[in-house]
Parts: C-alpha cells; structure tokens; sequence
C-alpha cells in the first residue's frame, strides 16, 4: 500500500474534496530557530484537519458493499469529522464513537456532517473498543484512525504538497499520536529524500510511541494525561508501527505549558487558531538544532472549543507575565489603597482586579491585606512594579493568580 504508485494515486483522490494547504512562511519563528520555518496549516482544511485525507482515501478504496453495510469509527475528533464528511460524499451511513471529554465542537460538527454520534470512554482507546464492538454486532465497516495503511497512505499526501512547493526541505515535523500521519509522511517523504530528516513529536503525557520505540515493541501506557485531546493515545499502531521505526529519525516529547505558550504565538504572529495537537511541532521547534536548514511543521488541526480556547489564552498570559496577582500589606487606614494605586499607575501597570481582606490579621491596625491582579507588558515589566512598590515598603509577595 505505501508505495509511490499508491500514494500518487491517493492524491488525485484526495485533491477532489481536501484543500492543498500551501505553506506558510514563519518570520517569528525563523527569527527564533535560526532556520527557515514553513508552516503546513492543515488546521484551514474544510474540515478543520488534516483526517479528511486519510478517512477520504480509505473509504474511496472500499467496495459498493463495504460502504453499504454503514461505516464506523471512534476519534477524538478530527478523523470523526473526516469520516463523517467522506462518508456524506459516499452517500454511505457513518457512526463514529467518540471518548466523553471530546470538545463540543468537534462533537457538533461531526453531527453536522449527518453522522450519528455516541459517546462512550474517557479517551481515545475506550471509545475504539466500543466501537469494534459495535462493528461487530452491527456489521458494520470500521474504519481505523490511524492503524490502517489506505489511511496513512491518504495522510501521506501532506508530504507530497510539501515536496511540490519546497523541494529542498532539509527536515519535517509532524504530530504523533496513533502514527498513522507520521507514517505516511515520513514514508513518502523518504521515497522522495532518502536523506531528509522526518521528526515525530509527541506530548509528554501520551508519548506512547517514544516508549514503544526505546523498547523496540508496542508498548501500552497505563494511562494519558495531556492537553493535547488529538493525540491522546495509549497504543501506537500496531500494523504501522514497523514503517514507523525504520522512516521516522526521532521523536520528540512537548510538555503542556510549551503548548500554551505556542498558541499564543501562533494568535499574537501568524493570526492562526491550531489546536493543541496541532502546536505539537510548533512547540519542538525550540528542541531541535536546525540553524541554516528549510524545516516544515505540520500544524494538523484547528478544531478548538472557545471555553479551552480561552483558558489556554489565560495561562498562557500568565506564564508570560503579562497577568500577575501579588499580595501587599497595608495599614487599614484611609488613603492607603490610592497611594498603592498610584504606585502601579506611575509604572504603567494596568489593575485587574483587586481583594481586600481585613481578616488577614488580628491587628487591623497592623496590617490588611490586599490582592493585586495586574497586566503587564511581560517578564521586565512585572519586575519593575514589584521593585517600585519594594522601595515604597510594601513587601509585595507573588501569589497564584486567579481570574
């Protein structure tokens, strides 16, 4: 199946309902690196991921009788959205099991597609079980998210675009969760350039493959804990698994706040939403040394709820210093609320909110304490407000912010 003949002919397929994303060039991020950094923003694919390509490919290759028996998958979203979209152009029934934790809207636009949803699990392989289930009892065809190589081989097509506008790309960073995009990536692009470096990248917290590789087998993590909802995965693909091992030159491993920081970077520099599997190779940009080379990083989706939007916007204001909450004692006495004010005001500090508590001592005379929420400009900025309200006797300690 992974074969220059297949993958030319998943193209053809694929071009006839996924967008060819073209590249996008990251000054931010080459002045960061020291490299030249392209952006594949699979994020602005109609279905708001890169899945279509695979779930189209897939599907396109079943027979009239295999789409006539109805379709099924499980996802955490973006394949649901593929298949549920391939599906709708096949004219064939689609049910995807999706785990409890799945973001709204990956769950409302699935149903959008006309696929039925179920929920069931609380990641990624609960939902798969109950969906082999399913098949099973339903007869359904089941269609794997990324353990199948029709569907690897339509992810591979990302790499073929990558090729046809930057045929010099010296290395390419993809997501990784289940593999089946790494798979296909670094498959083709190997075909292609037998010397191009192709990195997985996977969150700390579900680095099933990282495990698997160092222990030269499938390894099962007994749990996943990560931001990254797309890539929340305990199992790599067992049928993928040895393409993996032999294409794939490393694989690197992201902590959650790295992710946060990098979707900040990706609003404030490229005005881009990417989810947090997609800011996964984004975030390894920092962990690689690829000064003076062409680097590609796959940014494979973009389906965020507004609500984990937000709040990743919060921490990630507050990991830059631009928020921070800090605790000063005043006398309780009138006037000094406006002097501590001023202090702020006179270093351009901007108040957020502010908590007066009276009952932080038993002499109220001695001291109340006040909390202070603040903007700042970031890390040199905080540090000049605590230093001035320092100097005027405050003793300003930094406390956990709360907005």
């Amino acid at each position: 199946m992974l074969t220059l003949d297949r993958f030319e002919e998943a193209a053809e397929a694929v071009l006839k309902v996924a967008l060819e994303t073209k590249l996008v060039y990251s000054e931010y991020l080459s002045a960061q690196t020291g490299a030249k950094v392209y952006l594949k923003p699979e994020n602005m694919q109609f279905t708001g991921a890169y899945k279509l390509r695979g779930a189209y490919y897939k599907i396109s290759t079943l027979s009239d009788e295999e789409r006539a028996k109805g379709l099924i998958t499980a996802s955490a979203g973006n394949h649901a959205q593929g298949v549920a979209y391939a599906a709708k152009c096949f004219g064939a029934k689609a049910t995807i099991v999706m785990p409890t934790t799945t973001p709204l809207i990956k769950v409302n636009r699935t149903k959008g597609y006309g696929a039925e949803v179920v929920l069931h699990g609380d990641v990624y392989d609960e939902a798969c079980a109950y969906a082999l289930k399913l098949a099973e009892e339903n007869g359904y065809t089941f269609i794997h998210p990324f353990d199948d190589l029709a569907v690897a081989t339509g992810q591979g097509t990302i790499a073929m675009e990558i090729f046809k506008e930057l045929p010099l790309v010296d290395y390419i960073l993809v997501p990784v969760g289940g593999g089946g995009l790494a798979t296909g990536v670094s498959v083709l692009a190997k075909l292609l350039n037998p010397k191009i470096k192709v990195i997985g990248v996977e969150p700390a917290g579900a680095a099933c493959l990282k495990a698997s590789l160092e222990k030269g087998e499938i390894v099962t993590l007994p749990s996943v804990n990560t931001i990254a909802d797309g890539t929340a995965v305990k199992t790599p693909g067992k049928e993928i698994f040895p393409y993996l091992k032999e294409n794939l030159d490393d694989v690197i491993t992201v902590e959650d706040e790295e992710l946060v920081v990098s979707f900040l970077d990706m609003v404030e520099n490229h005005k881009m939403i990417v989810e947090n599997s997609g800011l996964l190779t984004v975030a390894a940009l920092k962990q690689l040394d690829c000064k003076d080379k062409r680097v590609v990083a796959i940014l494979s989706g973009g389906n965020m709820d507004v609500i984990t939007m937000s709040s990743v916007v919060q921490q990630g204001l507050i990991m830059r210093d631009r928020i921070f909450t800090v605790s000063v004692l005043l006398p309780d006495k009138p006037g000094e609320l406006t002097r501590v004010s001023s202090v702020i005001a006179a270093q351009n500090g901007n108040v957020i909110k502010l908590e007066h508590n009276q009952f932080v001592s038993i002499n109220r005379n001695s001291a109340v304490e006040l909390r202070i929420t603040l903007e700042a400009f970031g890390t040199e900025h905080k540090e000049a407000i605590m230093r001035k309200l320092e100097d005027e006797g405050y003793k300003p300690k930094i406390v956990r912010t709360n907005i």
